[in-house]
C-alpha cells in the first residue's frame, strides 16, 4: 500500500528550544507533538502549516522548506510533513485541539510520551545527532 500525506505540522525554534504541543484528541490523545494537522481539500500544505499553528498555538507563523517528516504505520503508512517556521504574530495559548504548549530543550522528547517519530523530524531539522 501506497503511503499517504497524514498531516503537515511547523518546527517553530526559539532560543535553541521547541515548540511542543500536547494532543488533545485522537490520534495520539495526550502525546507531545509539533503543532500540525490534517490538509483540508483544496487548501495548500503551508496554508495548512499556518492554520493549523493558529488554532493550536495562538501563533502567526511564515512556512519556510521542509525540516523532515515522520512515519508511522498504524493503522495504515502515513506520512507527517514538517516544515520551518518563523514566528510573526500572536501570543502563545493552547487551542483547538492542543491541551499545552510549551517550549522545550529538543533532547526532552526523550523523557516524555511523544508521537511516533517526532525524534527522526529533530534529526533531519539538526536539533539531534
Amino acid at each position: 500500500m501506497e503511503p499517504e500525506i497524514g498531516g503537515v505540522s511547523g518546527l517553530i525554534v526559539r532560543d535553541g528550544r521547541v515548540l511542543l504541543v500536547r494532543r488533545g484528541k485522537e490520534p495520539f490523545k495526550g502525546c507531545w507533538s509539533l503543532p500540525g494537522g490534517g490538509v483540508e481539500p483544496g487548501e495548500t500544505l503551508r496554508d495548512a502549516v499556518r492554520r493549523e499553528i493558529l488554532e493550536e498555538t495562538g501563533f502567526e507563523v511564515d512556512v519556510g522548506g521542509l525540516a523532515g517528516y515522520r512515519e508511522y504505520f498504524e493503522p495504515l503508512h502515513h506520512v507527517v510533513l514538517a516544515f520551518n517556521v518563523d514566528v510573526t504574530g500572536g501570543e502563545m495559548c493552547a487551542g483547538d485541539d492542543a491541551t499545552d504548549c510549551e517550549f522545550v530543550d529538543p533532547d526532552e522528547i526523550f523523557r516524555r510520551e511523544t508521537t511516533p517519530g517526532l525524534a527522526d523530524v529533530f534529526r533531519d531539522a539538526g536539533l539531534l545527532p
